[in-house]
């Protein structure tokens, strides 16, 4: 019997995704605003949806890997959301990066039309999720993730269960890319101190990352920052903004002074202010530090 899912969203981590579900024994009805990326995918294994209804048609289990909240929300409640055709019973598996009180609201649209709803956001760039190497982080109530986990098992190395509160999984995804992002800024300011000490920056990284910051972000982000590698673009500049946004919203919502959220934000904005939103999110924060610096 096939195996058949919807898959709506193909950027640079969907596509990946939907590769890997594919490569899994998975026919995916897939749905995206550009429907040519779809020719990245095997066409066999395929069927191309005008609307994410579409996609979300006679099949049990939908995945959505989108943008921001709004583009989410319209996949779902809008008049060619999913929603209208979702079965009874069917469960929604949310792959984006989201506020909790989205997730929530998504969470309770589909409990009222008879459906589920998984939060399942992802750490990992486009290579970790070409490779099957994503960390996913779960919240939502025990059946659906039962259900979920064979299929997030064909995209990551490893699942996180964060409680059955719709939202909890992606508060821990806005503070990992706070982390991340906050890291970006610390290893981009030391690399250029090293640099304009005379020093090999990228020696300088490659110590750190071997010895005391002997972890992933640190040797591949290091790597890139060290190197002034800002191609080919994983994140895009303005979705790290997007993160460091809904940090920032997170924090005033619950009184949590976060000084470094303010100073990263503000370095992410100045960098979607100077027209660098569409390049990597290290570029943002690498070029922004060096060019401070006047190199």
């Amino acid at each position: 019997m096939e195996k058949k899912l919807g898959f709506i969203g193909l950027g640079n981590m969907g596509v990946n995704m939907a590769k890997n579900l594919i490569a899994a024994g998975y026919h995916l009805q897939v749905y995206n605003r550009s429907i040519e990326k779809a020719n990245e995918l095997d066409q066999s294994s395929i069927t191309k949806c005008k609307t994410p209804a579409e996609a979300a048609k006679n099949v049990a289990v939908v995945i959505t890997m989108l943008a921001d909240d709004d583009v989410v929300m319209e996949s779902v409640n809008g008049k060619d959301g999913l929603l209208q055709t979702l079965q009874k019973g069917g469960l929604h598996i949310s792959m984006s990066t989201i506020s909790p009180d989205v997730a929530q609201k998504i969470s309770a649209l589909h409990k009222s039309s008879g459906s589920s709803y998984l939060a399942a956001p992802v750490f990992g760039r486009p290579e970790a999720a070409a490779a099957k190497k994503l960390f996913i982080c779960v919240s939502g109530d025990h059946k659906s993730k039962d259900i979920a986990k064979p299929i997030l098992e064909c995209i990551g190395q490893s699942i996180a269960d964060f409680g059955e509160d719709p939202g909890g999984a992606n508060v821990v995804k806005i503070a990992g890319n706070f982390m991340i992002m906050s890291s970006l800024e610390i290893m981009a300011e030391a690399f250029t101190l090293a640099e304009k000490h005379g020093l090999d920056r990228a020696k300088v990284a490659d110590f750190f990352g071997s010895t005391i910051f002997n972890a992933p972000i640190y040797q591949n982000y290091g790597k890139l920052i060290a190197n002034k590698q800002y191609e080919p673009v994983g994140f895009k500049a303005k979705l790290g903004y997007k993160d460091a946004r809904l940090a920032f919203k997170l924090a005033q919502q619950s009184e949590t002074p976060m000084p470094i959220g303010v100073a990263i934000h503000n370095r992410l904005l100045s960098a979607v202010a100077k027209g660098w939103g569409d390049r990597d999110w290290v570029e943002a924060v690498g070029r922004g530090v060096t060019e401070d610096a006047g190199i």
